[in-house]
């Protein structure tokens, strides 16, 4: 293969990058119901207390983000008919939708331990299905293309259709399920529509999950494949790779960076909703509008996010949107601790809204910027090491992230303790001093770990120049790599394989073995 076809293989064609954005959303479809709703549910609804389900989505966090490394190493390593990544795409959705619905239609008459368990045996259950999906599609998209800006582009899908996951399932569930009625003013809080609404998204996320999986399987040939050195997973190869990963400096920075902005995502996901609801005194129909805000910041990041990282690179794009979304959640707070902003002022929806676009461009530029980062140091691992680790990279980034998150979903938990949050409260009557504190958490004191992230950020250290060297270096060992494989395969013009890997598709059409 020419250099002037590589290009053009690198330029992924759109139904290509939008099947892959799709899977993306239907992930977000279960987890941001989770996230979002599910607290919410077992706290106020059920009346599990705050720190019991808070430790409940802890447990649940950490035991996947423990998982995450093992299968992303397990994918890396498999050979089959349907490649390294599409083989877990294909069956992972059942469990997941099962899994999904479980958790919302807890059995009648349970007791306070016994509804405990429920809930975290079947988050458990969710996350854990969830990662033999999300893991080897979100390593299919860093080996998608080997293009600088291309990469962002394809994880620009990623992120605008993970928002649009989580925007139509709030949108719907606030317009269609939990609306506002005489005896329930705040519909979130009325238990009865949740056992429908798990049916019909969970129907929803299963076509989306396999309708990605099957309309990007015709890349599956020109995709990397484990070189046929390596060795089948074992518990010690699977420490080797976890230790070539480490062994990387730019991605123990971006590691720990982004264990810090977890910590802020975690404890403000847990309480956002709280915020809304009793600080603001916003109701369902209400809250449902903040789409429009999420709507402006994700498709403005979709739109410029590679053209910054053409711009300005990828290190300074990731260090300002860090700080950006560090500090403008906490605004609307701050405004309100000044006496600028109350549940009373004229436009506050509109103001909250625009202020909150803000912040969801920030986080979509910064998440951007990470993903398509990490396949900028996929090239460096395969350079030093032989072999493309996609799945161990975003996986083992996974962990740390579900680790700390969980840390701060149970923060958040420990919170609503500690300032006595009632369970099964009404807005308008929670005292003052409590309401006060928990916007003070969720907005001020929240965004404290999101400015160390930064700092290590910083010390990021690849750039289009360090990488287009390391691309170079690469392009020079593949034709070896791939006269070596066609000898063993009998083929005589095995092209030159897209992202590496040290093996080239196959020429026929028919799926990788």
């Amino acid at each position: 293969m020419s250099s002037t076809q590589a290009a053009g293989a690198d330029r992924l064609p759109f139904k290509t990058k939008l099947a892959f954005g799709l899977g993306s959303g239907a992930e977000t479809i279960a987890l941001y119901t989770v996230s979002q709703f599910a607290m919410l549910y077992y706290n106020q609804v059920l009346g599990l207390p705050g720190h019991l389900a808070g430790l409940a989505v802890s447990a649940s966090l950490i035991l996947d983000g423990l998982s995450d490394p093992v299968v992303g190493s397990l994918s890396d390593r498999t050979r089959s008919r349907w490649g390294r990544r599409h083989i877990y795409m294909f069956w992972a959705p059942i469990p997941i939708v099962l899994a999904f619905i479980a958790i919302f239609n807890p059995p009648a008459g349970l007791s306070q331990w016994a509804l405990f368990a429920w809930f975290m045996l079947t988050v458990i259950l969710l996350r854990q299905a969830m990662t033999f999906y999300h893991t080897p599609h979100l390593a299919l998209g860093g080996e998608l293309s080997r293009d600088y800006t291309e990469r962002s582009k394809v994880m620009s899908y990623n992120s605008f259709f993970a928002w649009a996951g989580g925007a139509a399932t709030s949108w719907i569930a606030l317009s269609y399920f939990f609306v506002d009625t005489p005896e329930y003013p705040r519909g979130l809080l009325n238990p009865e529509p949740y056992a429908p609404y798990s049916l019909v998204m969970g129907a929803v996320a299963l076509a989306v999950l396999f309708g990605s999986a099957w309309f990007t399987r015709d890349r599956i040939p020109l995709l990397p494949k484990p070189p046929a050195e390596l060795p089948r997973w074992s518990p010690l190869e699977f420490l080797k790779d976890v230790g070539k990963a480490f062994r990387n400096v730019n991605y123990v920075w971006l590691l720990v960076g982004y264990f810090f902005l977890s910590i802020m995502i975690g404890l403000r996901q847990t309480l956002h909703l709280y915020v809304n609801t009793f600080y603001w005194e916003l109701g369902s129909e209400q809250i449902r509008w903040f789409v429009i805000g999420s709507f402006a910041g994700y498709f403005t990041a979709f739109v410029v996010a590679a053209r910054l990282h053409g711009r300005f690179d990828k290190r300074l794009t990731m260090i300002v949107a860090c700080v950006l979304y560090a500090v403008i959640p906490g605004l609307p707070v701050v405004l309100g601790g000044m006496g600028i902003l109350t549940p009373q002022t004229p436009g506050l929806l509109a103001i909250l809204i625009a202020i909150a676009a803000l912040g969801y461009g920030a986080v979509s530029v910064l998440s951007i910027s990470v993903m398509s980062a990490l396949a900028d140091i996929a090239d460096q691992n395969e350079l030093k090491f032989g072999v493309r680790q996609e799945g161990v990279l975003y996986s083992t980034r996974a962990l740390f992230a579900k680790v700390d998150q969980a840390v701060g979903a149970f923060i958040g938990g420990l919170v609503l303790t500690i300032i006595a949050f009632p369970t099964k409260a009404k807005p308008g009557q929670v005292p003052d001093e409590i309401v006060w504190n928990l916007a003070l958490w969720d907005g001020v004191i929240g965004g404290v770990p999101g400015l160390i992230a930064a700092l290590f950020y910083a010390k990021y250290g690849i750039n289009r120049q360090s990488y287009e060297a390391t691309k170079a270096a690469l392009a020079a060992l593949r034709p070896k790599a791939a006269v070596a494989a066609a000898a063993v395969q009998g083929a005589e013009d095995a092209p030159e394989p897209l992202g590496g890997g040290g093996t080239p598709p196959q020429a026929s059409p028919r799926p990788a073995e």
